[in-house]
C-alpha cells in the first residue's frame, strides 16, 4: 500500500463503514461511505489516494489532494497551534507542518510552498517549508534536452526573474525580459528547457523554442480573437504594454504573428489598421 499517492486497488468486501480495498499483497484499506458511488462494484478495480486519518489509520479517498508525497504544493494555512500549522490540501484531514519545519511563523490565511513527505518516525504525511533541501543540485541526472517540456511551480521572485521548481526535483529560472504574462509565487504550468548552465541551474522558457514557439504564438492569437467575437481593435501600431496584457506576447511577436496569419489567410487586417478579424467571420465582407 503506497502512502501519499494513487493506488489501484480491488473492492473485496462491504461493511457498514464502507468498502474495503485490497492490493495484490492482500493489504487492506477502508474506502469510507462518503466516497462510494453506484459505479463501484465488488471485485472491480478503482484508483484511490491513500493517507492516514485522524487516528493514524490508513484510509482511502477518491478525492485527490493538491499534492502527492515527495511533491511541492502551494497551500493555505487553515489553523496555527504551538506545535505547528495545519494546511488545506484538499482532503478532510489537513496536512500538518511542524513548527520545526517552518522557515518563519505561519499565519491563518497565508499561502506557502510546502514539500509533502512521509515522516519516518510516525509514518504520517507531513509538510515541510524548508524546500531547498529537497532540490537535486544535479539536473544532468534527468538527461534533459533543449525544448523538453517540464512542469514548474514558481517559488520566488528575484530581480532577475522567477525561481521555479522543475518536475518537483530541480531549481530553474525564468528571466523577466522573456515574460509576457502575469506570473506569481505558487503559479503552476508547463515550461520548456532552454539551457542547463555550468552551475547546473536550469534556464527555462514559457514557450516552446524555434518553430514550435512560433506556432504556439500563432495559435494563442487565434484563440484570443475567437474568445473576443472574432474581431479586436488591435494592430501593429498598438501600445506594447496593452499587447502584452491582452495577448501574452511581446509586440515583436505580435507583429510577426499578424504577418504570418495574414499570409495564411486566417486573419484579415482591417482598413487603416483599425483592427484584426478572423477570416471565418468576414465571409460577408
Amino acid at each position: 500500500m503506497k502512502l501519499g499517492t494513487i493506488n489501484k486497488l480491488i473492492i473485496t468486501r462491504e461493511t457498514e463503514n464502507g468498502f474495503y480495498l485490497q492490493n495484490l499483497n492482500g493489504d487492506e484499506v477502508l474506502l469510507p461511505n462518503r466516497y462510494i458511488d453506484n459505479t463501484m462494484k465488488m471485485d472491480s478495480k478503482i484508483a484511490v489516494f491513500v493517507y492516514t486519518d485522524s487516528e493514524d489509520r490508513l484510509v482511502a479517498s477518491t478525492d485527490m489532494p493538491y499534492g502527492f508525497v515527495n511533491e511541492f504544493a502551494y497551500l493555505e494555512v487553515k489553523d496555527v497551534t504551538k506545535i505547528g500549522a495545519f494546511m488545506n490540501w484538499g482532503l478532510p484531514k489537513d496536512l500538518f507542518v511542524p513548527r520545526t519545519m517552518q522557515k518563519t511563523a505561519f499565519r491563518v490565511g497565508e499561502k506557502r510552498i510546502i514539500r509533502i513527505i512521509e515522516d519516518i518516525e510516525t509514518g504520517r504525511l507531513i509538510g515541510v517549508e524548508k524546500i531547498k533541501q529537497f532540490l537535486n543540485p544535479d539536473p544532468s541526472l534527468e538527461n534533459f534536452h533543449k525544448n523538453d517540456e517540464v512542469n514548474i511551480l514558481i517559488f520566488a521572485k528575484t530581480p532577475l526573474g522567477f525561481k521555479v521548481i522543475v518536475n518537483h526535483k530541480y531549481e530553474g529560472m525564468i528571466y523577466h525580459n522573456e515574460i509576457f504574462e502575469k506570473l506569481f509565487v505558487g503559479f503552476k504550468r508547463k515550461a520548456y528547457i532552454k539551457n542547463i548552465r555550468e552551475d547546473n541551474k536550469i534556464d527555462l522558457s514559457l514557450n516552446p523554442l524555434g518553430d514550435a514557439k512560433d506556432e504556439k504564438l500563432f495559435a494563442n492569437l487565434l484563440i484570443t480573437l475567437e474568445k473576443n467575437g472574432g474581431e479586436m481593435a488591435y494592430h501593429s501600431d498598438s501600445d506594447s504594454e496593452e499587447i502584452v496584457n491582452v495577448f501574452n506576447m511581446s509586440k515583436k511577436n505580435f507583429k510577426k504573428s499578424l504577418v504570418e496569419l495574414s499570409k495564411r489567410g486566417l486573419i484579415k487586417i482591417l482598413d487603416n489598421r483599425t483592427g484584426i478579424k478572423l477570416i471565418n467571420n468576414t465571409q460577408n465582407d
